[in-house]
């Protein structure tokens, strides 16, 4: 099978970092696949080398002729059976030229949002397989009037190879960011915007941390709830307990450093792909019972469910899990067998071949 994935987006989040893992998953499988990216981006530096043939190319907005003409050359270059895109500015251009060119369609939808009028009636029925990655999503498109034979589900892959427990990089991390092995480190990941739950959360810890002394936090994201987060720790009595760091590409030595992941949101979570990976990396999870989270892992088994932003629920579920080390080693072996069976790339590019071969 050949494969056109089309990206190009200059953001450097899930959708982009789905785009890449799954190329290089195709790609793995032993198909042929071809991506247009924008250079000097996150998706371009991601498939950089990897084998995965490059065309340069961007859309500003649906109808830039750039994007256009370097999607057109790049089907006249590498003659594709499957266009795949991730981006909703990107939906019509790729309709249109699939249509005018011969070649089906793939469209991914990441976002839990409507769609405009025309786009959620005619994009469906235009591409050969809609896709979203979270059951949670599928039911909410339905329910908004997309017909359920239409929308299709593939969960987030995620490459094990990249995302592991290392015993050598947790000791690193830890003395790097001022950790004894006997603390035990609570870790938040993500963008620092108010709906991802940061600022209840902080409530939970600071309350956890007056009756566990070894309890320790470190936050990991750049956002506009930076500075309240600030706030709330100063004020929280234990801030030299607090640890911060800026957003990085390399995520890994923060997973490594960790005993626990808190994924809180109480906005609209479509899915969670930070919750994988660090299950992924030996990590039990804490999750908010939003969106398309309670499908990222086995509550009770890989980590714990909890109401989203009940703050008392919050404390106990993070003073369950510090006080019991055996717990928090069974779910660490328990979380990376549920990955692998659940979203590895080797998984997740079978059930991708398959929903491709069976399209009409």
């Amino acid at each position: 099978m050949r494969l056109l994935f089309v990206g190009t987006h200059y953001g450097g989040g899930g959708t982009e970092s789905h785009l890449v893992t799954l190329s290089k998953a195709m790609l793995a499988a032993g198909h042929e696949v071809a991506a247009v990216v924008r250079p000097g981006t996150p998706i371009h530096n991601g498939l950089a080398g990897s084998g995965v043939q490059l065309f340069s190319g961007v859309f500003r907005n649906a109808f830039d002729p750039r994007g256009i003409i370097a999607v057109w050359r790049a089907i006249n270059a590498f003659e594709p059976d499957w266009i795949v895109g991730s981006f909703s500015k990107e939906y019509w251009p790729l309709a249109v030229i699939a249509r005018l060119r011969g070649v089906k369609l793939a469209l991914f939808k990441h976002m839990d949002y409507p769609l405009r009028f025309l786009t959620h009636h005619f994009i469906p029925r235009l591409a050969h397989r809609f896709i979203v990655i979270s059951e949670h999503m599928r039911r909410n498109f339905i329910a908004r009037g997309v017909d359920a034979t239409r929308i299709d589900l593939l969960y987030n892959p995620i490459d094990m190879e990249y995302f592991h427990p290392d015993s050598v990089l947790r000791k690193t991390s830890r003395e790097q960011f001022g950790f004894t092995e006997d603390d035990i480190v609570l870790g938040f990941i993500g963008a620092m915007h108010p709906d991802k739950g940061m600022l209840p959360l902080c409530d939970a810890v600071n309350l956890a941390m007056k009756e566990a002394p070894k309890l320790k936090a470190i936050w990991v994201g750049d956002g506009l709830a930076v500075q309240d987060l600030k706030e709330k720790v100063k004020k929280g009595g234990f801030a030299t307990r607090h640890t911060w760091h800026t957003w990085s590409p390399n995520v890994l030595p923060y997973y490594a450093a960790i005993d626990m992941l808190a994924v809180p949101t109480i906005g609209n979570e479509a899915f969670g792909r930070v919750s994988i990976e660090a299950q992924a990396c030996g990590i039990p999870v804490l999750c908010s019972d939003n969106g398309g989270l309670p499908e990222t892992f086995k509550p009770d088994v890989t980590g714990l469910l909890i109401p989203t932003g009940d703050v008392p629920a919050w404390r106990d579920a993070i003073l369950s899990l510090a006080g019991d080390k055996q717990l928090r080693i069974q779910m660490q072996r328990n979380g990376r067998d549920w990955v692998v069976q659940k979203f590895s790339t080797t998984e997740i590019a079978k059930q991708f071949v398959k929903l491709l071969d069976e399209a009409q």
